[in-house]
């Protein structure tokens, strides 16, 4: 990373996630949510913010172009400066990002950084329509439809490569080994939806908290096999906010300041068809001996994830994140791109996603899940109950990761939560990630205390 100033989220506020806020439009979502950020910062005046980075996804949701404009007046910030930033599923990590790279360039001090979406204007198919022209319209639109189909396949092929091939490799019959295969991925992505779900009970922000049985999640509702209601994320109605400052000033507002250590950021092909197989970008415990056979990136693993992760690990100096962050929140939009996104990220190596979750490494020590874990709490992940129990407002996801990744290391979950039962003791350092696409951008940012 070049020379630049030290950046730092200074107070954070969310709207609580809903199917729907009817007494409520965006720019009061997102005045609700600022509202909240500034009581943690008092000494902090709204004059002093310099400039604004508003995420929102689709105009379609909001029937409102320039609708970022519309906050931008709603909060009081004329005439300063503001730009409306969307990257698909990724919109609010973007965002944080470009406000992070405003204060870091030195053109400003203090930047707010706020996100939205009003999903609940359209009814569900036409929501699920709206968001599948994020992908390729001329290619795989037409043939795919929405982006619960496009997961199912990359999953299956995830499955095939790390569960057909390795655990089941003795059954010859490779319809039987793939169905084998597929009823333990099944199992363990379910596994996934439980721990988030059961997390976001202490998280009065989240839309789906749910004391979920392992029977409750696999029993429900195929969507699109094998993935079923509990491990897919919904849309949904929600604001958040971000308030970043530059080392001169974030200590004169707060005496708690959360550091972003290090960001990153990753590409590829819209169309899935178009990714190239080659080699494997390793992180330094791998070896490329690890990947021999593997056809990377495939549909199966998300290259522009790996990407991200290998740039923000290296600004930021890490070099085991296992070992070396506290928590992650990451883009589950469903179960199944959780587990990929563990690999991705290098909490573990490439088809060990499935075996990392089993042994329990990803779940929260101090809470009840119903499941014998004999590595419980070494790396949580989704804290907050994720996209699958928070829900999905997706210019305002991101930003919401950012939000509960601040309290984690302030250390204050207790007191905006009012429990603090998801309050990881002694949290240094979290990494967000955000998705979008099938994969075709993602962002990872590192955030430490101060």
């Amino acid at each position: 990373m070049t020379s630049q100033r030290k950046v730092y989220v200074i107070s954070g506020g969310v709207t609580k996630f809903a199917k729907a806020h009817p007494d409520m439009d965006f720019r009061l979502m997102v005045k609700r949510a600022f509202d909240y950020a500034m009581k943690d910062v008092p000494d902090l005046r709204a004059s002093e913010i310099e400039s604004s980075r508003i995420s929102y996804f689709s105009d379609h949701f909001a029937r409102q172009l320039k609708a970022a404009s519309m906050v931008q007046d709603y909060l009081g910030l004329n005439p300063k400066d503001s730009r409306r930033v969307e990257w698909g599923g990724a919109t609010g990590g973007q965002a944080i990002q470009a406000g992070w790279e405003t204060v870091a360039s030195g053109r400003n001090d203090v930047c707010l950084v706020a996100g939205f979406e009003t999903m609940s204007h359209v009814e569900t198919w036409k929501g699920n329509e709206f968001i599948a022209l994020a992908s390729d319209t001329n290619f795989d639109y037409p043939v795919g439809g929405f982006y619960t189909g496009y997961y199912a396949l990359m999953v299956q092929r995830h499955i095939y490569e790390y569960l057909r091939k390795r655990k089941f490799a003795d059954i010859k019959d490779e319809r039987k080994a793939q169905r084998a295969a597929t009823e333990e991925a099944k199992r363990v992505m379910a596994m996934v939806s439980v721990k988030n779900h059961v997390n976001a009970l202490h998280n009065p922000y989240s839309q789906y908290p749910e004391k979920l049985t392992m029977k409750e999640a696999m029993g429900r509702e195929m969507i699109a096999f094998p993935l079923n209601r509990p491990s897919i994320c919904t849309m949904s109605d929600g604001a958040a906010v971000v308030i970043l400052a530059s080392e001169d000033v974030a200590f004169k507002y707060t005496d708690r300041p959360v550091l972003i250590k290090g960001v990153g950021c990753g590409t590829d092909t819209m169309r899935l068809a178009d990714r190239p197989h080659g080699k494997v970008p390793l992180f330094s415990w791998e070896r490329a001996d690890d990947y021999v056979s593997l056809k990377y990136p495939g549909v199966h693993s998300f290259r522009a994830g790996r990407t991200a992760a290998l740039e923000a690990y290296k600004n930021a100096g890490i070099t085991n994140p296992k070992g070396e962050l506290d928590f992650v929140e990451l883009h589950d939009a469903y179960s199944s791109s959780e587990i990929q996104t563990y690999e991705d990220i290098g909490l573990c190596r490439y088809g060990e996603g499935y075996d990392f979750v089993d042994q329990g490494h990803p779940f929260l020590e101090g809470t009840d899940y119903g499941l014998d874990l004999p590595h419980k709490g070494t790396m949580p992940v989704n804290p907050s109950g994720g996209l699958i129990a928070c829900g999905h407002p997706v210019g305002a996801t991101g930003i919401m990761q950012g939000v509960f990744a601040l309290w984690q290391l302030q250390g204050t979950i207790g007191k905006h939560f009012g429990d603090d039962t998801l309050q990881i003791k002694d949290a240094k350092r979290g990494l967000i990630h955000s998705h979008a696409g099938t994969g075709s951008s993602v962002t990872a940012t590192i955030m430490e205390r101060a």
